[in-house]
C-alpha cells in the first residue's frame, strides 16, 4: 500500500520589504527570488517548489501589496500578488514585527474573509532589541487574527523556519505533487537571469533609479563550456543612462562583474555576460511597453 501524498499551493504576501523573498530562498535552500534593502524588488509571481518525501509544497512569492499604485507597473504588481491568494491552499501573511503599517491593514481587509489556512509570519524579529515589546504585538497579531496561526520568526537568521514548515505541511491536502520532486522553481533560465542583473543594479545605485530599471535578455546561448548572455537595461531618462554607466564605465562593470559571479554559481557553468543601457521614456507607465518587457498576467 502506498503511503498518502500531500500538495498544495501556498501564497506567500505581505507589503514591501517584509522579507517575503528572503524567506522563501531559506525554505528552499538556494536563491530563486531576488533581494535587496530597498521596497519592490520583487516585481513578478515567482514559484518555489519543496519537496520532502511525501510532502510537496508550491509556494507562490509575490510583489509587496502597496495602496498608492500611481503607475501602470505597480498596478501590475499589485494585480500580480492580490490575485495570487485566490485558489490556493493556504497563505502566509508577512508582517514586520512591531511595524503594523496602512499597507498591512489594507491586505489584511482582502484576506480576513478568505477561507484557507492563515499563518500570519512576524518576521524580523532579530531586530527587536527590547523583546518585551515582542509578546503584547504578537497578542495584539492573534486577537485581531482570531482563526490564524501567529508565528513569530526571522527569516534572514533562518530562525523558526523549521517550525513554519512544520505547520504549513499540517494543512498541505492529499493530493499527488503537482511537480517532478527535483524541481524548486518554475522561472525559466533567461528570466534568472534578467533577474540577477537587475538585483545587482539595485544594489549598486541609489535610492530612486532601481524602480526605473527593466532587464531585458536580447541572448542566451549555452555551449558546452559557456553561456553567453547579451542583456539590455532600460531605463526612463538620458540622464539615467549616465548614472547606471558612471564614470568610465565603472559602475556598469562592477554590476557586471558581481551579477556574472552569480550567474555561473546558479548555473555552475562560465557565463560570458554583455550589458547594454537604452532608454525607454516612461516605460513604467504605459500598459504596451510593460507587456514587451515581460509584465504579462500569463499565468
Amino acid at each position: 500500500m502506498s503511503e498518502v501524498t500531500r500538495c498544495g499551493y501556498i501564497a506567500i504576501i505581505g507589503r514591501p520589504n517584509v522579507g517575503k523573498s528572503t524567506l522563501l530562498n531559506h525554505i528552499l535552500g538556494q536563491k530563486i527570488s531576488i533581494t535587496s534593502r530597498k521596497p519592490q524588488t520583487t516585481r513578478h509571481r515567482i514559484l518555489g517548489i519543496k519537496t520532502d518525501g511525501q510532502n510537496q509544497m508550491v509556494f507562490i512569492d509575490t510583489p509587496g501589496v502597496h495602496r498608492e499604485a500611481k503607475k501602470a507597473l505597480n498596478r501590475y504588481m499589485n494585480r500580480t500578488a492580490t490575485s495570487a491568494i485566490h485558489d490556493v491552499d493556504m497563505i502566509v501573511f508577512v508582517v514586520e514585527a512591531l511595524q503594523w503599517q496602512s499597507d498591512d491593514e489594507w491586505i489584511f481587509k482582502k484576506i480576513k474573509s478568505l477561507n484557507v489556512p492563515l499563518i500570519v509570519a512576524i518576521n524580523k524579529v532579530d531586530k527587536v532589541t527590547d523583546k518585551e515589546r515582542l509578546l503584547p504585538y504578537i497578542e495584539k497579531m492573534a486577537a485581531k487574527f482570531p482563526n490564524a496561526i501567529v508565528l513569530p520568526l526571522s527569516a534572514l537568521k533562518n530562525d523558526n523556519i523549521r517550525k513554519l514548515e512544520e505547520v504549513l505541511e499540517k494543512f498541505l491536502p492529499e493530493n499527488p505533487h503537482f511537480f517532478p520532486d527535483d524541481q524548486v522553481t518554475d522561472v525559466t533560465e533567461r528570466f534568472m537571469a534578467s533577474e540577477v542583473i537587475r538585483e545587482k543594479l539595485m544594489k549598486s545605485l541609489g535610492q530612486e533609479l532601481p524602480y526605473a530599471l527593466t532587464v531585458q535578455i536580447e541572448e542566451f546561448t549555452e555551449e558546452p563550456k559557456i553561456i553567453k548572455i547579451g542583456a539590455i537595461i532600460w531605463t526612463e531618462k538620458t540622464s539615467h543612462k549616465s548614472i547606471i554607466i558612471g564614470k568610465e564605465g565603472q559602475v556598469l562593470k562592477k554590476v557586471g562583474t558581481a551579477a556574472r559571479s552569480d550567474l555561473e554559481t546558479y548555473f555552475a557553468k562560465k557565463v560570458f555576460l554583455r550589458l547594454w543601457v537604452k532608454v525607454k521614456e516612461s516605460w513604467s507607465d504605459n500598459e504596451r511597453a510593460l507587456h514587451n518587457l515581460g509584465y504579462r498576467h500569463d499565468e
